[in-house]
């Protein structure tokens, strides 16, 4: 079982996601905000961050850039998960650090190939 971050302040989007991973067989630990998304992620070491770009207090931009900074989480893949579908959108999101990208709404089939690619790719690494 891995443990899934999903750091996302939409209710709806929040629920959505969180119960289709857990029927995956996925641990989901829930953030609110980038600087709660920092948090979880230092203390609880999840095997894999879904990141809102769109969030308050910080957001998913800066979290991801000081989450690839520091050592104890720099390994941990993010993947972006945004409505920010514009050209050039994905290349700002891997640019600030993020392993892989995925547009709202989410096509959950789409986004749990590209969390198993990620999870399969960082167990052989």
């Amino acid at each position: 079982m891995s443990k899934i971050l999903l750091v996302e302040d939409n209710e709806m989007n929040r629920d959505m996601l969180s119960r289709r991973l857990q029927r995956k067989g996925h641990e989901v630990l829930i953030a609110l905000d980038g600087i709660q998304g920092i948090e979880l992620a230092q203390s609880q070491q999840p095997d894999l961050i879904l990141m809102d770009m769109s969030l308050p207090v910080m957001d998913g931009w800066q979290a991801t850039q000081q989450l690839k900074a520091a050592p104890e989480t720099g390994g941990i893949p993010i993947i972006a998960l945004t409505a920010h579908a514009m050209a050039g959108d994905r290349e700002k999101c891997l640019e600030v650090g993020c392993d892989d990208y995925d547009t709202k709404p989410v096509e959950f089939s789409r986004l749990l190939a590209k969390i198993q690619a990620l999870l399969e790719k960082k167990v052989t690494s």
